[in-house]
């Protein structure tokens, strides 16, 4: 889609979700001439984006995106007034800022967008969930189509951001626990430690890539590698016992979504 690139991008801090979400839109055919980066600590830029070190030296884009440490925005805000003009669009990867906060400190945008996005951007392999404030359809389509080469953008009611947060922005981390730990349980069992994590590694790729594909949901894929007696039963039958794994995980996740709760009344206070 030609007309998807924002003809200027100022991004406000690159670190990790931003330099993912940067370099899944240079992959995906952004111009780099159009990305500017403010950041002052930043070593280098992508070849050809622009490399600012003070937001003074930046002018107002179609869109800014705010890529800073949540607990910092209202801190900075005042410095990033200039470049949140009328035509510009205020994008912010904050986890816990919510939309109401982005409006009360950049009031004089076009418009207001949560994203939630985890570092599979990078590879256009992302959850993109999105809720917005001021944008009209037109204004809502052509921002879906600049989230497309992140992975899957997902328009979703602000108040599951939490929740969101938890499931697809906390969860890649849940999931390299878990290859973790079927490294470290195969090298107990006598594997050597680099062979059982490119054994894990392989076999969780694998087995994601068949369940995206699957008509069938994860959960039956699950009941239908296990043969009835078999090997797969019996370790599924302790990860089901009493619904430990269930418990865990579900646990896990509230833990995650009640931290971003917390952060989000922190940033609106």
């Amino acid at each position: 889609m030609a007309d998807r690139w924002p003809q200027s991008i100022v991004i406000v801090g690159c670190g990790n979700m931003g330099g993912a979400m940067l370099a899944g839109w240079l992959a995906g055919g952004l111009d780099p001439a159009r990305v500017t980066v403010v950041d002052p600590v930043l070593e280098a830029a992508p070849q050809g984006v622009t490399l600012l070190r003070d937001a003074s030296e930046a002018s107002a884009p179609d869109v800014l995106l705010l890529g800073v440490k949540p607990q910092m925005i209202a801190e900075v805000s005042p410095s990033l007034a200039h470049l949140a003009g009328a035509d510009t669009r205020v994008l912010s990867i904050l986890a816990g800022v919510e939309l109401a906060t982005l409006a009360r400190l950049f009031p004089g945008a076009a418009g207001h967008v949560r994203i939630m996005p985890n570092l599979a951007a990078a590879i256009g392999k992302s959850p993109v969930a999105l809720a917005a404030t001021g944008l009209d359809d037109a204004a809502c389509a052509k921002l879906t189509a600049f989230m497309e080469p992140l992975g899957t953008p997902l328009w979703i009611d602000e108040s599951l951001f939490d929740a969101v947060t938890a499931l697809t922005g906390s969860g890649p981390a849940f999931v390299y626990r878990f290859i973790d730990a079927l490294a470290l349980a195969g090298a107990d069992l006598g594997l050597e430690a680099g062979q059982a994590q490119k054994l894990a590694l392989a076999m969780t790729e694998g087995a994601a890539l068949l369940a995206a594909s699957s008509p069938f949901a994860p959960g039956e894929l699950a009941d239908r590698v296990a043969s009835p007696g078999g090997t797969t039963r019996a370790g599924l039958d302790v990860l089901d016992a009493d619904g430990a794994l269930m418990r865990l995980v579900n646990a896990t996740l509230r833990a995650a979504r009640d931290r971003s709760a917390e952060m989000s009344r922190d940033s609106a206070g």
